[in-house]
């Protein structure tokens, strides 16, 4: 990247990270983002004085286009924007912040996407890396851009990276030696427009690999079934209904797994600390992905048996007046949320809705009876949830301002023995910078009720 001229797109956290990373590494670099209202000597200030930066807000201009020899582009731009339009015509090759780290990096990658559970499979499996050896990183959707780490690796690093699809649609030689795909089912259809391009999308992860590598999947995922046959690599299974000639399962209570005609004991279920059986899988997955990396049975054992999950995910908040409130506000699509209102054990006033990602909520709405006493919205898609809930008879309904209005609802109205579950089934941006802040704002307000009849 020595003196190549590179445009980074987006000023976000992916783009000062891809942008310090080529400034490091020699290159001339042009930061864009089309928002003019940014402040630039604050941007300017995550680098180094001297770099070899510039900053263009608002308009990506031809003379700014002109001699580019790479154009990189954060994930949360769309590849249909008129700008990258633009950027295409001009036939200058685009990357994406995992191809670019990619470029850059000497370490062992297990990377990992899928609809829902990579947050928390790529955790556990960060966690079993970190023990098992000093040099370990855990990158990507997670939070940490790769670009930040990528050029202070080695041989020996071993990378637990999430990708999500948006970051699979521009990469080119990104090869991860373990690839993993949890779960497949219709989300991001407002950027992907069919259920069909984001499979295409996620199944990118193994696009490079080879029979020296080896894709993780779930054989219990009838879209995931559906086109294994496209597989390049070797595939592992994980699965809880049966037993795969390669790969993790349930036998009689405990985790096994099967490689090379070998079946080894790694752990018993009733150990796991984390809620639900979709929590199941993502222990098979993260097993598998740790497991084919090389990391021996019992450093995998150690460290699930002390895993007690990830922050926004089923997180468990408080109990007041004998009812536990739990944050889910990671559960952005249908399908996480329906996983998270069937690990709770007992009836249920669940706060839901928000930005709408053209989502359908039918098979969501379907399993509250029996499940959930009352749903409280909120957001952008409350009359539209509301409006299925009706076509589905389900008629506990009721829409609040706020979340904090949603959170006052459920203290009044829930009963002891009772679940408070905030999992909206829908992204946060409507009303919240992240579903971080989402969540943490639902954790305050529980904070704030009063543990007194």
């Amino acid at each position: 990247m020595k003196g190549k001229y590179v445009i980074v797109a987006g000023a976000g956290k992916s783009g000062i990270a891809a942008t310090g990373l080529l400034l490091r590494n020699g290159a001339k670099v042009t930061l864009y983002d089309g928002n003019a209202e940014l402040d630039r000597e604050n941007i300017f200030s995550n680098f180094s004085a001297g770099g070899n930066v510039e900053v263009a807000l608002s308009e990506l201009t031809d003379e700014i286009l002109e001699n580019a020899d790479l154009f990189v582009i954060s994930p949360g731009i769309s590849l249909e924007a008129p700008f990258v339009e633009k950027v295409k015509e001009a036939g200058i090759p685009i990357w994406g912040e995992i191809e670019l780290a990619y470029y850059f990096c000497k370490g062992k990658i297990a990377a990992i996407t899928g609809t829902n559970g990579k947050t928390t499979t790529t955790t556990l499996v960060g966690e079993i890396f970190k023990t098992y050896t000093q040099d370990s990183l855990v990158v990507g959707n997670i939070g940490l851009p790769f670009t930040r780490f990528a050029d202070n690796t080695t041989d020996e690093t071993f990378i637990a990276a999430e990708i999500s699809s948006f970051q699979l649609e521009t990469i080119h030689d990104f090869r991860p030696h373990v690839s993993a795909i949890l779960n497949l089912t219709p989300d991001h259809l407002n950027r992907h427009h069919t259920f069909e391009n984001y499979i295409d999308a996620k199944f990118q992860i193994g696009a490079n690999q080879t029979d020296e590598d080896y894709m993780v999947l779930n054989m219990d995922d009838p879209e995931i079934m559906k086109r294994v046959d496209k597989v390049k690599t070797n595939i592992v299974y994980f699965t809880h209904k049966g037993e795969p000639e390669t790969g993790a399962y349930v036998k009689d209570g405990k985790i096994y797994v099967k490689k090379d005609g070998m079946e080894e004991y790694i752990l018993d279920v009733d150990r796991i600390k984390i809620l639900g059986e979709h929590n199941l899988e993502n222990v098979l997955a993260a097993v598998c992905v740790s497991y084919f990396m090389d990391v021996p049975a019992d450093v995998i054992r150690d460290v699930v048996y002390a895993f007690t999950g990830v922050e926004h995910r089923i997180e468990f908040v408080r109990e007041v007046r004998d009812v536990r409130y739990y944050n889910d506000s990671k559960g952005t699509n249908p399908d996480a949320a329906i996983k998270a209102i069937k690990a709770m054990k007992s009836t249920t006033l669940l706060i839901g809705g928000g930005y709408d990602k053209q989502s359908d909520y039918d098979e969501w709405v379907e399993c509250f009876p029996g499940k959930v006493r009352y749903l409280v919205l909120i957001g952008e898609t409350a009359d539209k949830i509301m409006k299925c809930c009706k076509d589905h008879g389900f008629n506990q309904v009721v829409k609040a301002d706020s979340l904090e209005d949603a959170v006052r609802f459920c203290y009044s109205n829930a009963r002891p023995g009772d679940n408070v579950l905030l999992s909206p089934a829908c992204a946060s941006w409507d009303m919240f910078k992240s579903y971080e802040e989402r969540g943490n704002l639902f954790k305050l307000y529980v904070d704030s009720l009063e543990d007194t009849e």
